[in-house]
């Protein structure tokens, strides 16, 4: 059974090429053009994946506020942006709610396509492992089963891509781990800038739970590890 693909794109040429081609690979495209139209199609089913532009008509935030939807349904239905808003604002902003990938309308196809394959990869390993992956640092609790991390007993709410970077921090304690590394064991290919801002909503999200939380240690110039 096909994947089923959510791609928002207002402009009708450039998405009629897109869900062509994707489509072309084996994938079911289900293509809308409003912010309303999205969210009638997200809350009827969710997707295996989305694709979003970020400004849709005269609603210059709307695929942020499709973004805010889907995790609320789902933190783990893989999101890409895909937009021409390239500034480290958008760009920060974009992970900031969640999304697994951002990228320029500038890219080229076959990197959409191989974006779209190792998000789906990734998300399939926890689905295809048939062995317990769990594990706990002092406060921290792993469980790959369950695609769950919890800190001092309660949940932290990580997308796909945060929780795939715990778990390669904290499966080897002290060990540090670059940002390549870090991409190779998240499953995607991302710029530097986009790790340190997954790593940084990390922080974010566990600080939340608990203001002491410092286990996420940056060793300059190396890389990142947890620390024991």
């Amino acid at each position: 059974m096909p994947k089923k693909i959510l791609l928002v794109e207002d402009e009708l040429i450039l998405c009629d090429n897109y869900a062509k081609t994707i489509s072309q690979h084996g994938y079911e495209v289900i293509t809308c053009h409003t912010k309303s139209e999205a969210l009638t199609t997200i809350n009827r089913r969710l997707p295996d994946l989305a694709i979003l532009d970020i400004g849709l008509g005269d609603d210059v935030e709307a695929g942020f506020d499709l973004c805010r939807e889907i995790r609320a349904l789902s933190p783990i239905v893989p999101i890409i942006f895909l937009t021409a808003r390239d500034s480290d604002v958008d760009t920060v902003s974009g992970l900031r709610l969640g999304a697994d990938d951002y990228l320029s309308k500038d890219t080229t196809i076959s990197n959409l396509l191989a974006r779209i394959a190792a998000l789906f990869r990734r998300a399939n390993a926890q689905l295809l492992t048939e062995d317990t992956d769990k594990f706990e640092r002092g406060k921290l609790l792993v469980d790959k089963d369950r695609f769950r991390v919890e800190w001092d007993g309660k949940k932290i709410e990580l997308s796909l891509t945060e929780f795939w970077i715990v778990h390669s921090l904290a499966k080897r304690v002290d060990h540090v781990k670059n940002k390549d590394q870090l991409m190779l064991d998240s499953n995607q290919v991302v710029a530097d800038n986009t790790i340190t801002s997954h790593l940084k909503r990390i922080r974010r999200k566990f600080k939340e739970c608990d203001t002491s939380f410092d286990q996420i240690e940056t060793v300059y110039g190396v890389g990142y590890r947890w620390k024991s």
